[in-house]
């Protein structure tokens, strides 16, 4: 398989997760949402997060992050890390997951695959300019979607 296959097969998969931190200091939440392609001539990935994800907090903070891609062995894993905050608990000790240092920040030794990205662009999606459809099904009031694109520095794992 080409690299740009392999990369558009695990982007369009369910088990990933995006991270950002440090190894002594991290969250972490499963993603729906994901991009893959070329901005601003770039190799980027795109995801997208609530204002009040405890996720939030950390990429805004942080220049790097990583989207991470799991075998359907993990689902059970990344389903109670998208559903548990960070903030109450240390989610992660509950799972099968081990958190490793990627760089600047951190993914998980058990990864099918690792983008490590450094942060270009991050800014809020308006209630104002989504199509009504689409403002039905997902917007909730004052929990805008924040969008944060991703330049491509590393790739790890890459089958």
């Amino acid at each position: 398989m080409k690299e740009k296959n392999k990369k558009t097969y695990f982007l369009k998969q369910n088990n990933g997760l995006l991270t950002a931190g440090s190894i002594d200091n991290f969250n972490t939440m499963t993603i729906g949402w994901c991009h893959y392609g070329y901005v601003f001539g770039l190799e980027t990935i795109i995801v997208y997060v609530r204002k009040s994800r405890y996720t939030f907090d950390f990429i805004s903070k942080n220049d790097y992050f990583t989207v991470s891609f799991y075998g359907d062995e993990h689902k059970e894993d990344l389903g109670y890390l998208g559903t548990k905050s960070g903030r109450d608990e240390d989610k992660v000790a509950k799972t099968s997951l081990t958190p490793v240092k990627y760089f600047d920040s951190v993914s998980f030794k058990e990864a099918k695959a690792t983008f490590y990205l450094k942060k270009i662009y991050q800014g809020e999606i308006f209630e104002d300019q989504l199509s009504q459809p689409v403002k039905e099904k997902y917007f909730i009031k004052d929990n805008n979607h924040y969008l944060f694109i991703g330049q491509v520095i590393e790739k790890w794992n890459i089958y």
